[in-house]
């Protein structure tokens, strides 16, 4: 076998099995009209505001319930089958976007109704996400779970490659209503690829009785195993301060390079999905995720984030978007996978919903904070305080590892003297 095939079927070796194929194929369809939906939505607050802090708020409201209620849709994962989720979520989001889509074509949308809509969203997530991602392992299996994770992720970057490019186009030829209606007809993708799906050829699991404390024992687990309590705050610090792009980049087009289309925009947008596939592609290729790695590929965030924020034009800033979104897909992927591996199946929902609050969840927490940020200064000083706390999270992550190697070296010094002690 030739170099080339190998490196092809390692890096795409999750694509064997037709469930996650299917599903690949309706979440490309689904995400690029997501991405679409983003953009639009950007900046459809920006026509109707023109604030940052409104833009931020917006962006905030959709990840509210995720903060506040994120265990228990994790818990609502480990009680019942992901499929049967994911058809209500999938579905509720589709007619959400619909609605939103008409609103906007009557001339009847306000930044209030973009604010109520954005909330119901995020209470469709708090279930959708924890259990998108338990779903993962239930169609390939705990040898592939890596490497479907990180495929799951360039296919969420490669939305975001496609996505904005039409939603700028779109919003220039007909405005932002048709990307709205266009996100409401990707979810059907979704739907006909569960519908497809083989249940004979699902990884059977577990699922949990209901029983009183099932919160708080997912929490004490979380917080006794410190590889998983080292990645979740990891992930916390990160997604609060750093994955702001939808209100960041937004702004930098606006504020600093004074675009006054989404077209610029979306090329942001784009060049950071651009390098976010070759980020997922290259964790995909790897057998196992490591914390070494998702402490090396967190500096890396952080340094070219920096990057960004003083790059002298915009070409610049797409050329900095590049790397940045490679790093930041992988540093994503690398602590999903990290979290699905050492995690016990009946905890694995509420472990992955635990990420999601800390990925998704500090939204509204990060989201108005940088729209803060910037009102009281620009858009470059916003992204770099999301860079410059991304490479600290790297720099302790390292940190940690040295502590966690030099115990585990004390102890293995104690044991001969503790074997031949009489």
């Amino acid at each position: 076998m030739s170099a080339a095939r190998r490196f092809s079927s390692k890096t795409f070796a999750a694509l064997s099995v037709r469930n996650f194929r299917l599903y690949f194929i309706g979440q490309l369809i689904s995400v690029s009209g997501t991405w679409m939906q983003s953009v639009a939505q950007g900046w459809l607050v920006l026509q109707i505001t023109g604030s940052s802090v409104d833009l931020g708020f917006a962006v905030a409201l959709q990840y509210v319930p995720i903060l506040l209620l994120g265990s228990y849709g994790g818990l609502v994962a480990d009680r019942h089958e992901k499929r049967r989720i994911l058809y209500f979520t999938q579905s509720s989001a589709g007619i959400l976007a619909l609605v939103l889509g008409v609103m906007v074509t009557t001339h009847h949308v306000t930044v209030g109704l973009v604010y109520g809509l954005a909330f119901l969203l995020g209470l469709v997530n708090l279930f959708d996400v924890p259990a998108r991602q338990a779903f993962v392992q239930e169609m390939v299996g705990r040898d592939l779970i890596a490497n479907a994770v990180s495929l799951n992720s360039v296919l969420m970057n490669a939305g975001r490659v496609i996505g904005p490019g039409i939603a700028a186009g779109f919003i220039a030829v007909v405005g932002t209503a048709v990307c709205f209606y266009a996100n409401s007809v990707s979810y059907l993708a979704v739907l006909l690829a569960l519908v497809l799906m083989r249940a004979s050829e699902f990884v059977p699991m577990k699922t949990v009785v209901r029983e009183k404390g099932q919160l708080r024992l997912g929490l004490k687990y979380v917080f006794k195993t410190p590889l998983l309590r080292n990645v979740i705050l990891a992930v916390a610090v990160v997604g609060t301060f750093a994955f702001n792009f939808t209100v960041t980049l937004p702004l930098l087009a606006h504020t600093t390079f004074h675009q006054k289309t989404a077209a610029q925009y979306g090329l942001l947008m784009g060049a950071m999905g651009i390098g976010a596939i070759f980020g997922g592609l290259f964790v995909a290729h790897r057998s196992r995720p490591t914390p070494k790695l998702l402490a090396l590929v967190s500096v890396g965030f952080g340094l070219f984030m920096t990057l960004v924020a003083f790059a002298p034009s915009v070409t610049w800033a797409e050329i900095a978007l590049i790397p940045t979104g490679a790093f930041s897909i992988a540093f994503i992927s690398t602590a999903n996978a990290t979290l699905q591996l050492n995690s016990s199946q009946q905890m694995r929902g509420r472990v992955m919903s635990l990420h999601g609050t800390a990925f998704l969840g500090t939204t509204p927490i990060g989201a108005p904070l940088m729209g803060l940020i910037i009102a009281a200064s620009n858009p470059r000083v916003g992204i770099f305080v999301g860079a410059a706390l991304t490479l600290m999270t790297g720099l302790w992550l390292v940190t940690v590892m040295k502590q966690n190697v030099r115990s585990t070296q004390a102890l293995q010094a104690l044991r001969p003297s503790a074997a031949s002690a009489p």
